[in-house]
């Protein structure tokens, strides 16, 4: 690490992956970089695969500083759209009908029985109806 009396920002190299990211400090030693300087560390962060500590680790930031960074750019980061819904229409060919029993009761709902087997169902439905609530 290179320290200046002066107030002139200093390019800090404390490890080597780090010299490879655009980051620079003040005299008091702390990290500053620029929006584009972000973006670019942001990317090389995505495309690292690396856990934000590992990353922060590796690159000499303070991790407090990088995730920050990181939280900041999620936050901001368009969202992607999704894909649309697509609805089809589904046409049914109909059935042969049967003989059945249809029922129109007073609130106008409909009733309809297909299967002799359902009588006794909707004769338990129908004295169930009856009583008052």
């Amino acid at each position: 690490m290179i320290s200046t009396s002066g107030s002139d920002p200093v390019v800090v190299a404390p490890a080597a992956v780090i010299s490879k990211l655009p980051v620079t400090a003040d005299t008091k030693g702390r990290v500053r970089a620029s929006k584009e300087q972000r973006r670019v560390i942001l990317a090389k962060f995505e495309q690292s695969g690396m856990s934000a500590a590992q990353f922060a680790q590796r690159t000499g930031l303070k991790y407090s500083t990088f995730a920050a960074w990181v939280q900041r750019y999620r936050r901001t980061k368009r969202p992607e759209p999704k894909p649309a819904v697509r609805l089809l229409e589904a046409i049914v060919a109909p059935t042969a009908t049967t003989a059945g029993l249809l029922m129109h009761l007073p609130n106008g709902a409909r009733l309809e029985i297909s299967d002799a087997s359902q009588i006794p169902l909707v004769a338990a439905l129908v004295r169930a109806l009856e009583k008052p609530c």
